[in-house]
């Protein structure tokens, strides 16, 4: 226990604050999208597909995107695709159907997104200001190409 390396008051204060910050906003964000009939990750997932060249994607770069696992981008896509959001057609490139933005996907992304973006600036932008948000991307810059460098999780 002695080779452990733990974090000191200071230290788990800031991950601490981290940490409930994260899932205020998370749970914030994902509140307002409810109110256009959307989930949080139907919002990432037609936010993704919307900047796309044409409004598609390979399920590859979906999963890249949103790092999430194949399944559950699968599972979520499909019903996605009942609810019209989403299309899937023939791939073209690879074995699986590429996601396609629908009219009606493109829509609740357009509804949505102004109603986040001030979202966004309220709750972060704002209370940062011009200096501490430059500052701050600069660190999630940093942060970013320290999980880059050591590759993907181990996952049991």
């Amino acid at each position: 226990m002695s080779d452990e390396i733990w974090l000191d008051e200071t230290e788990q204060q800031a991950w601490r604050s981290y940490l409930h910050m994260q899932r205020m906003l998370t749970v914030r964000l994902a509140a307002r999208m409810q109110d256009f009939g959307l989930s949080a990750a139907d919002y990432e997932i037609l936010v993704n597909l919307s900047e796309a060249p044409n409004g598609c994607m390979s399920p590859g770069e979906l999963t890249e995107e949103t790092q999430w696992e194949k399944s559950r981008l699968s599972h979520h896509v499909s019903r996605m695709e009942r609810r019209g959001l989403v299309r899937r057609e023939p791939p073209r490139a690879g074995r699986y159907p590429d996601v396609w933005l629908t009219p009606a996907g493109l829509d609740a992304v357009r509804s949505a997104a102004p109603a986040h973006a001030a979202d966004v600036r309220a709750l972060v932008l704002d209370v940062l200001g011009p200096e501490r948000l430059a500052r701050f991307a600069e660190d999630c810059r940093s942060i970013t190409a320290a999980l880059d460098e050591n590759g993907t999780p181990h996952r049991p």
